[in-house]
């Protein structure tokens, strides 16, 4: 009963203690850079026959847009390349911590990419380490923002010991 009795006192004493208001963050000025992504995109990009695959054509809709509280944009991906069609998701972030911009991707392929982003410009520049097939490379992703309806795109590889090359180059338009 003594158990009891000082349980119910802790509890009067604790509701008693006005609670401390939960700081709410708001998204920063970064993350309103994004917002040039929100709506619905229509990509046109050829693939270089390489180390990435065969070469032809890209097709790609990507939905952006962004998830409650406004610190993440979400991007829903429906794509057809020379290798297969397939879907993703993905996420576009900043960290105010090491300021830089998130990309994470994950897609009906197995891939999970992470990376690492800049915007200077007009220019938004993302970069990171993958894996095909056993084989370690850095990739790089370029978006030339031309107006506020169309970008042109460009995916870069740098496998060990070599130089940059291109895998993919299109361009982007969003839909009305």
């Amino acid at each position: 009963m003594t158990s009891f009795i000082v349980a119910l006192s802790l509890i009067a004493l604790l509701s008693a203690v006005p609670h401390a208001k939960m700081q709410t963050h708001k998204p920063g000025p970064e993350l309103k850079k994004l917002d040039y992504f929100a709506g619905t995109w229509n990509w046109d990009a050829e693939m270089k026959a390489g180390p990435l695959g065969p070469g032809g054509k890209v097709t790609l809709t990507e939905r952006y847009e962004w998830m409650d509280g406004g610190f993440f944009l979400i991007s829903h991906t429906d794509f057809k390349t020379p290798m297969g069609d397939g879907t993703g998701l993905s996420l576009y972030g900043y960290d105010p911590e090491t300021k830089v911009y998130t990309y994470d991707e994950y897609n009906s392929v197995g891939e999970a990419i992470h990376s690492k982003g800049t915007l200077e410009g007009d220019t938004w520049t993302y970069t990171s380490d993958q894996n095909m097939e056993g084989q370690a490379f850095k990739g790089r992703f370029t978006m030339k923002m031309l107006s506020a309806t169309a970008y042109t795109i460009k995916f870069e590889i740098l496998p060990n010991g070599a130089s940059w090359t291109t895998g993919m180059e299109g361009r982007a338009k969003k839909r009305k």
